[in-house]
């Protein structure tokens, strides 16, 4: 098949573009920032069935694909609030766009959506038919609320044009290729441990999260892209074993067997104090749930920081890795 992978240079689209290559499948990587991929650059610009294209999906284009993977989105907080317009218009034009794009190729496309459209849940835990506690006004609210309205705009195409728009919600996700600067909580902790530097809570550290490792995520996608008949209505990918902020920044210090210490600040402006998926859903509807444990995959993504940080090669075991899985 010829896939497009919107944002495949980013954490999540790197992997996905490799898995689908390991796969056999022509793919076309579309970023508008091709030069931010790290040690997986080469692999992907340089293999012989992957097009890299260099494009904003902010702007309209046209592709002939057989499939769509729309990931295109400023992820983590620290680049999503930088510019905070440029990520609302990134998320709904670029799902627009993506979707036009589906209709006009009939194909299907799936949706990148996050757990960060429940915003601060009072549901515990949160099911797909959970609508959200989101603040409107936040300066969170560029990524949750473009999000909701990426959701809706793939609903309405699919009511009005039979858009065959599939929607994951993604939970917290890790592994190697995340920036060690991203500003996200496991990248922040890793590299400060690794250097010995402080760890930095915000509030008590009570606040939990679950964690998901990178190789759960692509499997859960690729399974509901997998599904002979359309299926227009979300999904929660994520690991429903629930950690506290706090926990992970020991686990993290004794895997690495760190001199850090930890220092407590004040917390974050809109930041949840629970977030845990439930996965009924993708377990009935994919036989899918989460395999890697949280210690075996932070092992993994320590490992690769490590080498990076100390200018050595992690990416061919990363490769080999692809190539097997």
């Amino acid at each position: 098949m010829k896939i497009l992978v919107t944002g495949g240079c980013g954490f999540i689209g790197s992997h996905l573009c490799l898995h689908l290559l390991a796969e056999r499948h022509n793919v076309i990587c579309l970023d508008r920032c091709i030069n931010r991929m790290m040690p997986q650059a080469q692999a992907i610009l340089n293999h012989p069935q992957c097009k890299v294209i260099q494009h904003d999906v902010k702007d309209p284009i046209d592709i002939d694909a057989d499939l769509i993977y729309h990931l295109a989105c400023p992820a983590s907080p620290s680049d999503y609030q930088r510019d905070p317009v440029d990520t609302f218009e990134t998320v709904v034009l670029g799902t627009l766009n993506m979707l036009k794009l589906a209709r006009k190729r009939k194909i299907a496309l799936l949706q990148a959506s996050t757990s960060e459209i429940y915003g601060t849940p009072e549901e515990h835990p949160q099911t797909e038919a959970y609508w959200g506690n989101v603040n409107p006004i936040g300066v969170r609210s560029c990524y949750n609320e473009s999000k909701r309205a990426a959701e809706s705009l793939c609903m309405d195409f699919h009511r009005k044009y039979q858009v065959d728009a599939r929607i994951i919600r993604i939970f917290n996700t890790y592994g190697p290729y995340m920036r060690h600067d991203d500003g996200r909580v496991v990248t922040n902790f890793i590299r400060s441990t690794l250097l010995n530097e402080e760890l930095v809570i915000y509030g008590e550290g009570s606040q939990t999260r679950s964690f998901q490792y990178i190789d759960d995520l692509i499997r859960g996608m690729t399974s509901l892209m997998a599904l002979k008949d359309p299926y227009p209505f979300p999904v929660n990918l994520g690991n429903p074993a629930e950690t506290t902020i706090l926990n992970l920044a020991k686990i993290i210090i004794a895997l690495t067997q760190s001199k850090s210490q930890l220092k407590f600040t004040a917390p974050s402006e809109d930041d949840p104090n629970r977030r845990k998926p439930d996965i009924s859903r993708a377990k009935k509807l994919l036989g899918w749930e989460p395999q890697v444990q949280l210690e075996e995959g932070l092992k993994k993504t320590i490992f690769y920081y490590h080498c990076l940080l100390n200018g050595e090669d992690s990416h061919a075991s990363i490769l080999s890795h692809h190539s097997h899985s």
